[in-house]
């Protein structure tokens, strides 16, 4: 039977193509079907697909854990500083991702840095990419009650499925001394191999002192910055200016 239309063969064609068909099962039921059966088999192949890719994503964002979805749609750039040379549009463009490389949104509380890293995430699981996020003292908790549990390898292995890591709240809480080291084999592990954004009030000058230990937390800062980015948030604290508003 002929098929009237060379374009639904061609989509066939890339269709099946995704869904793994091999090449002489394609071509034996171009040559067998007609051009509505063909076209019938495109909108199947298609819904199915959609439906797939639907429920990836549902996955992803359950992976995920966002606290709350923030997109760029709504996100004001003004009050932040992004390295010389490197724009918002970059970013946006999730670019930093196939190459691994991190960053570090500094500024005080308030002022955005957590919903910055939330659409990040966000344009990253739209786009198909694997992404973990957790504030920093809730994964160190997770870590030591992994590592007393002997199931730590389980959850660094689960770890790295991630194509991005966000650390939030970095600082906020002091830890211990399992912690850090903890916390230091999750950042060394995402070396060149994926990236790492993390959130903090607090400079570099003083991680030592959250860390517990000057050493390790230069190690870290040095794995950080060597393919990373430092983003300024210079603005005053959103939160604040809400409540004054409010008040």
């Amino acid at each position: 039977m002929g098929i009237r239309s060379k374009g639904d063969a061609e989509r066939f064609r890339a269709l099946a193509k995704k869904m793994f068909f091999s090449n002489e099962t394609v071509e034996e039921f171009l040559a067998a079907s007609s051009a509505a059966q063909v076209r019938g088999a495109v909108d199947l192949i298609a819904c199915e697909q959609a439906v797939r890719e639907r429920n990836k994503r549902a996955r992803l964002y359950r992976k995920a854990s966002f606290p709350q979805v923030k997109s760029f749609d709504d996100y004001d750039f003004s009050q932040v500083s992004l390295p010389e040379g490197y724009g918002a549009d970059e970013l946006m463009s999730l670019a930093f991702v196939d190459a691994a490389q991190d960053f570090v949104f500094h500024g005080q509380t308030g002022c955005g840095k957590t919903h910055l890293a939330i659409a990040v995430g966000n344009a990253c699981v739209q786009a198909g990419r694997a992404v973990r996020f957790f504030t920093t003292a809730q994964l160190v908790l997770m870590l030591v009650r992994a590592n007393r549990d002997h199931a730590l390898e389980p959850m660094l292995r689960d770890l790295a499925k991630a194509e991005v890591l966000i650390l939030d709240e970095f600082g906020y809480v002091p830890l211990d001394i399992e912690g850090p080291r903890l916390l230091f084999q999750v950042m060394s592990d995402c070396y060149e191999k994926r990236s790492l954004i993390v959130t903090t009030n607090i400079e570099f000058s003083k991680w030592g002192t959250v860390l517990g230990d000057d050493k390790l937390a230069a190690a870290t800062i040095d794995r950080l910055v060597h393919h990373g980015r430092l983003v300024e948030f210079n603005g005053a604290s959103r939160r604040m200016d809400a409540a004054l508003m409010l008040g």
